[in-house]
């Protein structure tokens, strides 16, 4: 009965918005498209291009609006991608939000969703990847990530427009798939059991010398593996390194595809990178993201955590805090 209130309140927001839907088979995509991809079929009706620059990557509607790839529409990263939930940030909103938020986008069934990002930095690449892994877990396959995004396009002087796309309503409907996000309760339940646990922080914060602001112990999960996901980024060229050289920088520990991997970090971004690198781009099969991650799991005091922190890092910190 729940998802057939959903799909009623989608099918008068579609109809509110004009939209009379048509049956038509979107083109199969890689996880990752050329820019000559793009152009090829940039002027395809079931090819919905989002451009996601967003003040996260200084850069935003404003460089959005001066010039951006034809037809784009705009789409702020975190804005309604990412929630606060008890205190815990940057987590999955609610599905019918995010149906009702990606209907007024134009996504549907029909179309190939292109993500587009500014094309700078590791971190900045980890928005489109994480939204690229949230229309994957509700269910819409059609997706892919535009390879060294905007800056790629502009580098080889394709063609660009200005001022401000306004989305064609569709209607999208979710399907969700259960087995690409798990919560605190369940990554709990993994501890001491075959599933590795891939932490996608730097150095500094998987050690517990460092940590984010929100995240409330130093640390990481107990035997957790880490794999900073900038080693996948190449910062020159604004964009993921080749298949064969990622390979190459995956940890021995994730070697066997078969075991079940859990992707985290800090709240969900930099995992999603990693998600998409283990599970997209090479294949693994059997891998989750953690979206609380380790701000959430650092709120529960009786969950356990592993640290090199020495009473020397906090001594150095507090006295740094107070020289400012």
């Amino acid at each position: 009965m729940l998802r057939l209130n959903r799909i009623a309140a989608l099918i008068g927001l579609t109809l509110s918005l004009g939209f009379a839907p048509v049956a038509i088979a979107a083109p199969e995509v890689t996880p990752l498209v050329s820019t000559q991809w793009l152009a090829d079929n940039l002027d395809r009706d079931d090819v919905l291009v989002v451009d996601i620059r967003s003040p996260f990557a200084k850069s935003g509607r404003e460089d959005y609006l001066k010039a951006h790839i034809p037809d784009a529409v705009w789409s702020e990263y975190p804005g309604y991608w990412r929630t606060d939930r008890d205190s815990i940030v940057g987590v999955l909103p609610s599905v019918e939000k995010l149906e009702a938020a990606l209907s007024e986008l134009g996504v549907s069934d029909t179309k190939t969703v292109v993500i587009v990002p500014a094309g700078t930095t590791s971190s900045e690449f980890g928005a489109a990847a994480r939204i690229y892994w949230t229309l994957k877990y509700l269910g819409h396959d059609a997706v892919a990530i535009l390879d060294g995004g905007h800056a790629a396009w502009i580098s080889e002087n394709r063609p660009v427009e200005s001022g401000n796309v306004v989305p064609t309503g569709d209607m999208f409907i979710a399907e969700p798939r259960e087995a690409y996000l798990v919560q605190t309760s369940d990554v709990a339940a993994k501890l001491n059991s075959s599933a590795v646990l891939v932490d996608g922080r730097p150095a500094s914060q998987f050690s517990g010398k460092e940590k984010h602001s929100k995240a409330t112990r130093f640390g990481r999960i107990p035997d957790a593996v880490g794999l900073d996901q900038a080693v996948f980024y190449d910062e020159e060229k604004g964009r993921l390194k080749d298949r064969s050289e990622i390979a190459g920088l995956v940890s021995p520990e994730l070697a066997d595809r078969s075991v079940e991997m859990v992707s985290y970090c800090n709240t969900g971004h930099w995992a999603a990178t990693n998600w998409f690198v283990l599970h997209e781009v090479l294949g693994y099969e059997n891998v989750s993201l953690y979206d609380e991650s380790m701000v959430g799991w650092s709120q529960d005091e009786s969950l356990p955590m592993a640290s090199e922190r020495t009473t020397f890092d906090d001594i150095k910190a507090f006295f740094s805090g107070i020289l400012g």
